[in-house]
């Protein structure tokens, strides 16, 4: 694969990088992009977390390597909410992923093959460490700000749980302090269309040939995924009841416009994304709790300290408003803490897809961050 913009960390280059789980990799790598410049004083870097089917190309356009442009091109940029004329800002793919920072399809050193199914468990703590070890080597002691949605917001959030000190501010769009028992519910069926399907071969297909992998778990993982990425208000909106195809006589062929909409979504993560990375990451998720080991989640919050901003999405039923609100309870009083309310009908992807209702206010909040006004 090109390297098209990205940049490679050697994060663990002369012993092993030992995971929350206890496993180890030899000689990891961590895939980053950055736009802007780092301040004499590096003051002003943001870090931009991505969520499950994210990468490190957040901002850009489409190139060799990088197939579609940046997944966040309306929030970062010149003039945007998170400035590139003002601001460093920086995106890594998470250690597990498939866009150049090692996972399953990285060769494992111990084996000269491919990790596929052995790879291990890697956890959001995780992730953050690396990403800390990512900031000591571009000489950032503390990120203005750890800016991200959904999965990306797990990890900011962490950020300000694990270390406080280096942790300037938190933008948090429709995440959550732990995994409820109905999100853990929607990622199992996902992942169990993956290993259900014959071609998975327990995680070790990366020499079948072209269209022969477990490209059909994949597909169906992601139907699943869509309907409760978006919501039945966009659904009623954009689709209905309607069908191209005659309804009559009655076939099992007959397609619903929101079916052939599901097949395209389904389609279009088949080529761009690795079955074992999507069953690595969406475990993350599930175990994502920032209060385990910390005397629960209330008590884990404490460890925060800096300003923050959390958003949720009217018709996110994902990840509902009162995952938000139970974080923004425990800051208040002990940190200057925002929320906000979008009002959009796009459900969950209401992160990514209202710049001006969401980056907007997250503009104006690092603003105030950089200038040291909040209060």
């Amino acid at each position: 694969m090109p390297a098209g913009n990205r940049q490679f960390f050697e994060l663990s280059p002369d012993r092993a990088y030992v995971l929350e789980s206890g496993s180890e990799l030899t000689a990891p790598q961590v895939a980053y992009e950055t736009w802007g410049n780092l301040d004499a004083a590096a003051t002003n870097a943001i870090l931009v977390c991505h969520a499950l089917t994210g990468d490190a190309h957040a901002h850009g356009d489409a190139g060799p390597g990088q197939p579609t442009p940046g997944w966040w091109n309306d929030f970062i940029g010149p003039g945007r909410p998170l400035d590139t004329d003002r601001f460093f800002v920086v995106c890594a793919n998470v250690l597990g992923g498939c866009q150049g920072s090692t996972g399953p399809a990285s060769i494992n050193p111990a084996t000269g093959q491919r990790w596929g199914g052995d790879f291990p468990v890697v956890t959001i703590r995780d992730v953050v460490r690396s990403q800390r070890a990512l900031a000591q080597h571009l000489g950032i002691q503390r990120w203005m700000a750890v800016v991200g949605g959904s999965m990306g917001g797990m990890q900011a959030l962490e950020w300000a749980a694990s270390y406080p000190d280096r942790c300037g501010s938190l933008v948090i769009i429709a995440s959550t302090a732990a995994a409820s028992a109905q999100q853990i519910a929607w990622s199992q069926v996902g992942r169990q269309a993956i290993l259900d399907d014959p071609a998975y071969k327990q995680g070790h297909y990366y020499e079948a040939k072209p269209g022969e992998g477990p490209h059909l778990g994949l597909a169906n993982a992601r139907r699943i995924a869509m309907i409760h990425y978006r919501s039945d208000e966009e659904f009623d909106r954009r689709f209905g009841r309607h069908s191209n195809d005659s309804v009559e006589p009655f076939r099992m062929e007959h397609r619903f416009d929101v079916e052939s909409y599901l097949d395209y979504q389904a389609a279009k993560m088949q080529w761009r994304f690795d079955a074992n990375t999507y069953l690595v990451l969406n475990k993350m998720m599930d175990l994502h709790d920032i209060g385990r080991g910390r005397g629960g989640v209330e008590q884990a919050l404490k460890r925060v300290t800096c300003p923050s901003l959390l958003m949720s999405v009217r018709t996110d039923f994902l990840y509902p408003r009162h995952q938000q609100i139970r974080v923004v309870d425990a800051l208040r009083g002990q940190v200057p803490v925002e929320h906000i309310d979008i009002d959009s009908d796009n459900g969950h992807d209401g992160f990514l897809t209202e710049p001006e209702q969401t980056g907007v206010p997250m503009g104006e909040f690092i603003n105030k961050v950089a200038k040291g006004s909040i209060a």
